[in-house]
């Protein structure tokens, strides 16, 4: 092992992706401003720099994103507070017609291909957003503003060496500078006992298993054509996976001509299997709206941004007794108002009055029993939890709410100016956003925040207001009417039949069972920081450099780390915290790992959008070039 060369770097930042990026991006412009010799920087990352793991470049081009092409973007506008200087640069889709302009792109010919067909509706692959973020980087090095040093590899570890923080990589190599930022992004999570003892009996039993994780480091296709097949997981990574497996089969999936809802005939290739999926929800996360079409706008009544500001002031908040109740209201308003409009004969007149009343669900849901007059219609505030209220039903019964469930959604998606689930998707969406701020700012005292918003709101909302594109959906929704996917029901059980050598899975809710020889598992490995399966983060808090973040003594999902200021005059901000309270002003932590500290901070940033990625970017590159200066000094 050898000792770094010190003196050499001004920063080091830990993940390539996105967030790594644009503290390159918010240096490079820190430096120009300032006139200074161009800023000398190492990222390095595991998979690769520029694009990072969630958006590689060599994943399939099945993947998608889930946020339109006219969402994304690198560079911070007005629009995001922060001190350093403003340099502007392409978003998404202005790169691509850059791209288009040029005629070809040095990657791979499949770069122009997708270039010339992305519009600001558009989903792109992530493959393709991922090369937009490379050339970003590579336009920031080419302008001469920063020097980056690009390494391939794993760090485990932080060390001390004088005024430098030294990074230690798995194969011994070691790094320093006088600022480290932890950019990792996504982290995934340890194997937990349940999925280790599901692969241990693959190996013994000569089964497959594809194990939670990232879909691009999964092996999905090649299955055995006829065969039932058991699939865990309803998210974002399973409808990325569906793509991939149609286009591997062969299959053709086309428009039913004269159907206004877009619906989709899937015509077999005989190479298909039975996929029969299920999860705890047991339904699939609601869809996007087809791109470029009008929204039904929500401007809350009662939820509004001066009632959530007075909560914002307080860190005693309860969520399920005193938010949750008003946020039933909005959906419910949401609700009857689309369906007013869209299905007049199928409310009863003057429930307004009554939901002002209602200070519980159980309050709400009896105004929406009174008013929706036809059981087409008939809807519940659980419903957005658990499409059953948690009872048992039939598989007759099952059956019928998948067939609505159907319906709804190729409703909700071709309709969404009109239909009233895409109304209540749409104030979910806008109101996440707002409980996420009183998350950041300490609001919720620990137990409700662990309980509540943790515990089933976070997952309930990414559910109905960041699912996936339209197409993927009508996919999916084509593949169940063929027969080739079957949804078994919530609250899924896996396990193994040793006698038989096959994995078995159960809906607790419909008592439908089936077996397999091969088991896919499309949920995403999320990276909770007590279960991380990042060797650096791990090692930081098994030392007591690091902490999980607690509220009222109740520990939270993600690292400490401290507040931030815009302020060009403060001092530090996201700065990683260790067992005993101290801060250490050489480390910054970016994003996920830090979530509960630094909200909106997993979200893209959008165009004209104030994105607290951007803005935890330019903090990090405030402190890189702060602590530059000293060391020039010195």
């Amino acid at each position: 092992m050898t000792a770094p060369e010190r003196g050499t770097l001004d920063a080091i930042i830990v993940g390539g992706g996105p967030r790594g990026v644009a503290t390159v991006l918010r240096a490079a412009a820190r430096a120009e401003a300032d006139g200074a010799p161009p800023a000398r920087l190492a990222v390095i990352d595991a998979t690769s720099v520029g694009a990072g793991a969630t958006w590689r470049i060599d994943q399939p081009g099945e993947y998608l994103n889930n946020t339109q092409a006219d969402a994304t973007t690198i560079h911070p506008d007005d629009s995001t507070p922060m001190s350093g200087p403003a340099a502007p640069g392409p978003d998404l889709v202005q790169w691509a017609r850059t791209v288009t302009a040029s005629g070809g792109h040095p990657q791979r010919s499949w770069v122009l291909e997708e270039a010339r067909t992305l519009v600001g509706a558009s989903f792109p692959t992530r493959r393709l957003q991922g090369v937009y973020f490379r050339d970003q980087l590579d336009a920031a090095i080419a302008a001469g503003h920063v020097e980056v040093q690009e390494i391939h590899g794993l760090v485990v570890d932080l060390a001390r060496d004088g005024q430098e923080t030294v990074v230690v990589l798995a194969d011994g190599r070691r790094l320093a500078a006088p600022t480290v930022v932890l950019a990792q992004g996504m982290v995934q999570a340890r194997r937990d006992p349940e999925v280790t003892a599901l692969i241990e009996a693959a190996d013994r039993h000569g089964l497959r298993c594809a194990e939670p994780g990232m879909p691009a480091e999964r092996r999905y296709t090649g299955l055995p054509a006829g065969e039932t097949v058991l699939v865990r997981g309803l998210g974002a990574n399973f409808f990325d996976v569906i793509g991939q497996l149609v286009a591997d089969w062969g299959g053709a999936a086309r428009r039913i001509p004269g159907d206004l809802t877009g619906r989709l005939h899937y015509a077999p290739s005989g190479r298909e299997p039975r996929l029969v999926v299920g999860s705890r929800r047991g339904v699939p996360y609601r869809s996007k709206p087809d791109g470029g079409r009008s929204v039904r706008p929500f401007t809350a009544r009662w939820a509004t941004r001066a009632w959530f500001g007075e909560l914002a002031e307080r860190s005693d908040v309860d969520f399920a007794a005193e938010v949750w109740p008003v946020l039933c209201r909005e959906f419910a308003r949401a609700y009857l108002d689309a369906l007013t409009d869209h299905v007049p004969g199928a409310v009863r007149g003057g429930w307004l009055p009554a939901l002002d009343a209602s200070t519980t669900q159980d309050a709400v849901d009896a105004v929406l029993s009174a008013a929706i007059t036809d059981p087409r219609w008939t809807w519940t505030l659980d419903e957005l939890h658990r499409p059953t209220h948690g009872r048992p039903v039939t598989g007759e019964a099952w059956d019928a709410l998948v067939a609505r469930l159907i319906e709804d959604e190729l409703g909700s998606l071709s309709d969404p100016a009109h239909h009233p689930r895409a109304a209540v998707n749409g104030a979910m969406g806008a109101l996440r956003r707002h409980v996420g701020r009183l998350t950041g700012l300490g609001a919720f005292h620990g137990e409700s925040l662990a309980r509540d918003v943790l515990g089933w709101f976070d997952g309930d909302s990414l559910a109905l207001a960041s699912g996936p594109p339209a197409d993927r959906v009508r996919l999916v929704l084509a593949l169940i009417e063929a027969g080739v996917i079957e949804l078994l029901g919530p609250e899924l059980s896996i396990g193994v039949d040793e006698t038989r050598g096959r994995f078995f899975g159960r809906s607790a809710i419909t008592g439908r069972s089936a077996s397999s020889r091969v088991l896919l598992e499309t949920r995403m490995s999320k990276g909770r920081i007590p279960q991380t399966d990042d060797p650096l983060l791990r090692e930081l808090l098994r030392t007591g450099r690091a902490r999980i973040h607690t509220v009222d003594g109740v520990p939270t999902q993600s690292l400490e780390a401290t507040r931030a200021d815009a302020a060009e005059s403060a001092r530090g901000g996201h700065n990683l915290v260790a067992a005993d309270g101290t801060e250490d002003p050489a480390v910054i932590v970016l994003g996920i790992p830090a979530a509960s500290t630094q909200p909106g901070s997993a979200i893209g940033a959008s165009p004209g959008v104030p994105s607290p990625l951007l803005a935890g970017a330019d903090v990090a590159a405030r402190q890189i070039m702060a602590r530059r200066r000293v060391a020039l000094r010195n």
